[in-house]
């Protein structure tokens, strides 16, 4: 199954200034958001208190959530534990200025008064301080820089140094999108996303490999050629493997999204954006910045 012809000369490289203005917009709209509003950190970020709870009859998480919610615990998460009605569950409640033994009667006697008494075990509960909340948003953040770096180091070693930035500067584009749209959509942002982010990361990469390393062979066998027509039929030939793959693992994730449930819910959601980013990043945004440095160094060499 092919979307572009092997043949096909589409002239995207001509349209550059329109797609890299639309991503300058794209991402200052995003990088807004990210700072006002402001992302919306989850517990793992921001703190909380985790708990454990057994129920001995069947009870679905529809349920234990509505409950939570109507007594007060309305940004509760609620995540099914083990396999199909084992009936464990682990609460995600907001920063609590309790103890631990009060919030622990607490959710006990919300349950034992619709559920009724020995209807359920409360197995574990803990609290997520600020600081720790803290640490992980550092340690985030570092994640985040360390992938980008490596790449970049990568990239430079793997090709040569006119390729790097190109792809490091798209996935910053593919990483700060999806951050603000989170943000725009006051979606929680916690350590599922995070990792999302990072999955963006390596799987946006893969498919600027492809092409540079199509540009790269195409330098070899055609020394002559003109470097924006050597990109154009570089991104022509792998358009039909990029768009393909795209393709496919959007379908799966919408499969994810639609029925992986409200746990990888976010996660499947931020991926959705990812995948479609990196797709354009790759042929829109990487591509021009490796030809604006392939002309600077050659005007160098003059």
């Amino acid at each position: 199954m092919e979307f572009f012809k092997p043949n096909a000369n589409y002239d995207f490289i001509g349209k550059k200034n329109i797609f890299i203005t639309l991503s300058v917009i794209l991402v200052v709209g995003s990088l807004i958001s990210i700072f006002k509003p402001g992302l919306q950190f989850g517990i793992d970020f921001a703190g909380g208190t985790e708990v454990q709870i057994f129920f001995k009859d069947k009870i679905e998480t529809a349920e234990v959530r509505k409950i939570l919610t109507d007594n007060g615990f309305k940004d509760s998460s609620v995540q099914h534990l083990g396999v199909e009605g084992s009936g464990e569950y682990l609460i995600r409640l907001e920063q609590s200025s309790g103890s631990v033994a009060s919030l622990s009667g607490q959710i006990a006697g919300i349950f034992s008064k619709i559920k009724g008494e020995g209807s359920f075990e409360v197995k574990k509960i803990e609290m997520v301080g600020p600081r720790v909340g803290a640490d992980l948003k550092k340690r985030g953040a570092w994640a985040l820089f360390y992938s980008l770096l490596g790449i970049l180091i990568y990239v430079a070693l793997r090709f040569d140094y006119r390729f790097a930035p190109g792809g490091v500067i798209a996935l910053m584009h593919d990483s700060i999108i999806p951050l603000g749209v989170f943000a725009l959509l006051g979606r929680k942002f916690d350590l599922t996303i995070l990792a999302a982010v990072l999955t963006i990361i390596g799987y946006s990469i893969n498919d600027t490999i492809v092409l540079f390393d199509r540009i790269r062979e195409l330098m070899r066998t055609h020394p002559g050629m003109n470097i924006v027509a050597l990109v154009n039929k570089s991104i022509n030939e792998t358009m039909s493997r990029t768009i393909l793959t795209s393709l496919t693992v959007f379908i799966a994730l919408l499969a994810i999204y639609f029925f992986g449930g409200e746990v990888i819910h976010d996660f499947a959601f931020a991926m959705l954006i990812g995948v479609i980013c990196g797709t354009y990043s790759t042929l829109f945004i990487a591509s021009p910045i490796f030809i604006s440095l392939y002309y600077r160094s050659e005007k160098k060499k003059v």
